[in-house]
């Protein structure tokens, strides 16, 4: 049995890996799905308005992307400058910026 255990871990840890993101893309589609239906029901800013309020503020640095995150009710702006990743947190419901990550 002892010799078995390579040949099962192997195609067992190659599950977990695989299996891993794709919960994570799942979670992330639904929250962007949660952040749609909040925003055409007016609970919070869409997501171009976030944009539109934040962008200016960072000068020089690149844009690349947002996420929602549906329990904190917020938004998570991802910018580089230089090499090096930003992460902004701005209050969906208000557009205020309530963190950042470097």
């Amino acid at each position: 049995m002892r010799h078995l255990a390579p040949l099962l871990l192997g195609p067992l840890a190659a599950c977990v890996l695989t299996a891993a993101p794709a919960a994570a893309q799942d979670q992330a589609r639904g929250d962007q799905g949660e952040a749609r239906r909040e925003a055409q029901a007016g609970n919070i800013m869409r997501s171009g308005e976030i944009e539109a309020k934040i962008l200016p503020q960072m000068k020089g640095a690149e844009y690349l992307g947002f996420a929602y995150d549906s329990s904190a009710r917020a938004y998570r702006l991802k910018f580089i400058k230089d090499g090096r990743v930003t992460h902004v947190d701005v209050d969906a419901r208000t557009g205020r910026i309530i963190g950042r990550s470097r």
